[in-house]
């Protein structure tokens, strides 16, 4: 089973040299600490940065340089900065390549959950729209179960929809699903999880197609 870095460490390889990405808050902003360093890929943040690093060593941070989830950042060699107004065109008109968000609830045919709880005080919906409206690739990270442990992979969603049908694929703390016409296809299982572990655990129906290999997060 994996934690959060370790879900980072296996997002981070679906990064491609020459990609424009777009970290979602939570758990996708930890990508950018575990992509290969010989790979050229620019991160971008919608308040309004190309070209983020890592985050910064304890000591080092600059307050005045911060993601779209008001943590600080560092910047790679000729980041640029500017208004949002420009950050959301790169996004409408498609110049991100990958866009990796965070989710309460994903369903098989590929909806997104990730900005509202009834009942509960939320900021606003942010960026999230935009760029699930947007982008041709969106892979999800997220804990497969909530803290009661039920599943949050379902077969329809049940909170307030972000986008519909955009998801590609979901990594979680125990698998790697891809998002087919048909449903969920289970394509990689957790250091030490089986696949009994991983059904019992998603409330959506999975395609299970031969012998499922154990992720790499090295």
């Amino acid at each position: 089973m994996l934690d959060k870095t370790g879900i980072a460490k296996r997002i981070a390889k679906e990064v491609k040299d020459g990609y424009f990405v777009n970290l979602g808050i939570g758990i996708p902003t930890l990508v950018a600490n575990y992509v290969s360093d010989e790979i050229a890929v620019e991160f971008q943040s919608e308040n309004g940065v190309l070209g983020m690093g890592p985050f910064p060593f304890e000591g080092e941070e600059d307050a005045d340089i911060i993601n779209a989830g008001k943590q600080t950042i560092t910047t790679m060699p000729g980041a640029s900065f500017f208004d949002s107004a420009f950050s959301f065109g790169m996004i409408r008109s498609q110049k991100v390549d990958l866009t990796i968000l965070g989710a309460m609830e994903v369903a098989e045919n590929g909806d997104i959950a990730n900005w509202k709880i009834p009942g509960k005080m939320v900021k606003g919906m942010g960026g999230a729209m935009d760029l699930v409206a947007s982008a041709e690739n969106i892979i999800v990270a997220m804990m497969h179960v909530n803290k009661a442990g039920e599943s949050k992979i379902l077969k329809k969603c049940t909170l307030p929809l972000t986008g519909v049908g955009c998801v590609k694929k979901v990594v979680t703390e125990l698998a790697v699903l891809e998002v087919t016409p048909k449903g969920f296809k289970l394509i990689e299982r957790a250091p030490g999880v089986s696949v009994e572990h991983i059904i019992a655990s998603t409330e959506a129906d999975l395609i299970i197609d031969g012998e499922i290999p154990e992720m790499s997060i090295t």
